[in-house]
């Protein structure tokens, strides 16, 4: 893949397709990790489909980072209205519900780069915070969220009732 310089702007419905392929990978990637992530294209299209309204719903966006006419990686972010029991002043925030890098440009700053235009987003929307979810066991994207500054917040359990 051609290393150029990304530029990170809104999905275009040009992008859909190469989107709709990058979620698919990241449902291959995460259902290598939790044995319950739906790897056709169908999935990977109502992920989109759900990423899109959430996003309309809430004034949020689609990212892409682009580079040499590639898409090389997607960022999904809503601003979420909060919950109560968290002080009013900090309950809007943004939510990166999605976020993937083509595997053959990993490593390159464009899941950083994209959650830098996400955190610039999640501001000028007046939000003090954002959230973004990690799959147990996906030490790739934990160690990028760390590095951006995401700090552990709260914790997800599962139990399987098979």
């Amino acid at each position: 893949m051609n290393s150029g310089i990304p530029v990170i702007r809104a999905m275009h419905a040009d992008d859909r397709e190469a989107v709709i392929d990058l979620i698919q990978a990241l449902n291959r990637h995460e259902d290598a990790i939790t044995g319950d992530r739906p790897t056709d294209r169908a999935a990977a299209i109502q992920c989109l489909a759900r990423d899109e309204a959430r996003a309309a719903e809430t004034g949020g966006t689609l990212l892409v980072a682009e580079a040499a006419g590639r898409v090389l990686g997607f960022l999904a972010l809503a601003i979420e209205p909060g919950m109560p029991f968290i002080r009013p002043e900090l309950r809007r925030h943004g939510h990166v519900m999605e976020l993937v890098v083509a595997e053959a440009a990993r490593g390159r700053g464009i899941g950083s780069a994209l959650l830098a235009e996400a955190e610039r987003l999640t501001r000028a929307a007046g939000c003090r915070a954002m959230l973004i979810g990690v799959v147990a066991g996906n030490a790739g994207a934990e160690a990028l969220y760390r590095r951006t500054g995401f700090r552990p917040y709260a914790l997800e359990m599962l139990k399987r009732l098979d």
